[in-house]
């Protein structure tokens, strides 16, 4: 049995893309996109913000705030390097779960 390969430091936002594309694409009632951009993820985690910012339900609206704060982790992950790049990716994850989990 052959072991997955663990992310390195340049390839963190593409493992992250990889984790949670499928759900965030869920959301939007869209098909998982392939062969996206860091940019391209952006928009679709916006996207899924919009879905459960326009609901009325408590817990849906707490998923649109954890998105919304993924969105800023992430876009500052664009212009940072090293080990700040890794928090802003780590402080995304964190929001994108908890937002995914918060729908379930």
């Amino acid at each position: 049995m052959t072991a997955l390969a663990q992310p390195t430091v340049h390839d963190t936002f593409a493992a992250l893309m990889l984790c949670f594309t499928a759900d965030l694409a869920a959301i939007v009632g869209e098909e998982p996109p392939v062969g996206i951009t860091e940019t391209d993820f952006i928009d679709l985690v916006e996207r899924a913000m919009h879905v459960f910012g326009v609901a009325n339900r408590d817990h849906l609206q707490r998923a649109s705030e954890e998105l919304d704060y993924a969105v800023g982790h992430l876009t500052d992950a664009l212009t940072y390097t090293g080990c700040e790049r890794r928090d802003r990716l780590a402080r995304a994850r964190t929001h994108l779960r908890y937002a995914i989990e918060t729908t379930r």
